[in-house]
């Protein structure tokens, strides 16, 4: 399976702050979040530290001084001289991290196409081999007011069993993957799977999602 687009850019290698900005600039130039909407997260495989978007920042105009070091098990700041807090939606990243060891990326977006359809109560469908691939299952949590530790204490429940797709009611996405370009894919299948969705509701013709029973159990893409 292949991503289209933007989303099958190689990412750079090194710094995984220069890899977060390269996935800041792509998401808002395909419309998946505005301004200084959404944040974003990376760390080592095992770390028990994460580099996490500081509160504010435009996703497209990242640099390695838009990030600020957490550490995971109680959420500490670890450069004393850091300018910068870090986004207000940190919880949802570290809460996610302690609750999947295997996940090194977390992509927080607010999609207009994913959102509409959590308005108008209507599921997305996995419609493409791609979808089902790289997707598997989307989860919707609750609306919580943005900021709340509930966000994400509600959404690393949701992706507890594995689920890396899950849809914040009312507020945005969160996507996980173990590395960030694999995180900016689903992102990216999501949103292109909920304006399928949408398309077969304008035509009124809904179909059911394609079944998953055919994919390989735990592969990744």
């Amino acid at each position: 399976m292949t991503a289209p687009g933007r989303a099958s850019q190689h990412y750079p290698d090194g710094d995984l702050r220069d890899q977060l900005a390269h996935a800041g600039l792509a998401v808002v130039q395909a419309g998946l979040v505005v301004g200084s909407g959404g944040n974003l997260s990376a760390r080592a495989p095992g770390a028990d530290e994460c580099w996490v978007t500081a509160a504010g920042t435009w996703l497209d105009r990242l640099d390695r001084g838009s990030f600020v070091r957490i550490r995971i098990t109680d959420g500490a700041a670890l450069d004393s001289n850091a300018k910068a807090a870090p986004s207000s939606e940190f919880a949802l990243h570290l809460a996610t991290y302690r609750a999947r060891p295997d996940v090194n990326a977390v992509v927080h977006l607010h999609p207009q196409t994913v959102l509409l359809l959590d308005a108008i109560g209507e599921p997305i469908r996995l419609v493409t081999t791609d979808h089902a691939f790289y997707l598997r299952s989307v989860v919707t949590t609750p609306f919580v007011p943005p900021g709340r530790t509930e966000v994400g204490a509600l959404a690393a429940e949701a992706c507890a069993d594995g689920t890396n797709c899950v849809v914040l009611s009312r507020h945005g996405c969160s996507v996980v993957a173990d590395s960030v370009e694999l995180a900016h894919k689903r992102a990216f299948y999501l949103e292109e799977a909920a304006r399928l969705t949408y398309r077969m509701l304008l035509l009124g013709r809904p179909v059911e999602p394609l079944p998953t029973d055919w994919l390989t159990p735990g592969a990744t893409a």
